[in-house]
């Protein structure tokens, strides 16, 4: 069954399994995640879940904003996704407005995938952006850490690998395991790493290529 839940990253650490190998884990923080709506196909066109996660002071919330969260019977959210699937049932379609999503939503053993956004790196040059090979080291090369060539582009520099902004893209890691689930603190540890730095946002969902 699909299913997604919110949460922030908190770091990673690592735990010995049953077999006593050591495997290094994400921690994610997931608690306070509530249903805000239910898409329907017949109201909206497609079926959906949203849900709202870490409240937030009510000076930072609209009027708009307090109407919606009020139909939950809730505060204010920071952060508001869509958790849609469109192949395969919805479990979160059997929650209630104003319902709290919790961890045990998942169990260890299951595939998920983790959505979030990268890390920022500014304004980098090919060889850190795309691992190109530098320029002779040697005095009166005068090109150390410049573009190489890149041919008869005639103008038509589209595609090319060239200096500009690095990192801060939405980024999905398919097919992580869950190691296990804490229900009293509502942490979800997932194995390996995940995108984004400590405290980002993401998104942990049912993996849509798992067998």
């Amino acid at each position: 069954m699909a299913k997604g839940i919110l949460g922030r990253k908190l770091g990673m650490t690592q735990i010995f399994n049953d077999n006593g190998h050591l495997v290094p884990v994400t921690v994610i923080d997931v608690a306070n995640n509530v249903v805000l709506q239910q898409k329907t196909l017949e109201q909206d066109g497609y079926e959906a879940t949203q849900i709202g996660f870490e409240d937030k002071r009510e000076t930072l919330a609209n009027k708009p904003a307090m109407g919606h969260v009020a139909k939950a019977n809730t505060a204010p959210k920071r952060f508001i996704r869509e958790i849609r699937f469109n192949e395969v049932p919805n479990d979160l379609l059997n929650l209630a407005v104003g319902e709290q999503v919790k961890c045990d939503l998942f169990q260890a053993g299951e595939l998920v995938d983790v959505q979030g956004t990268s890390k920022g790196k500014g304004f980098q040059g090919v060889i850190k952006k795309y691992n190109q090979k530098k320029g002779f080291g040697s005095h009166g090369s005068r090109y150390h850490r410049g573009v190489g060539s890149m041919g008869a582009v005639k103008g038509n520099i589209r595609g090319k690998n060239l200096p500009g902004q690095m990192g801060h893209e939405t980024k999905t890691i398919q097919n992580l395991e869950i190691v296990a689930v804490d229900t009293e603190r509502e942490l979800i540890l997932v194995k390996g790493s995940i995108p984004g730095p400590k405290k980002g946002l993401v998104v942990v969902k049912t993996a849509i290529k798992s067998k």
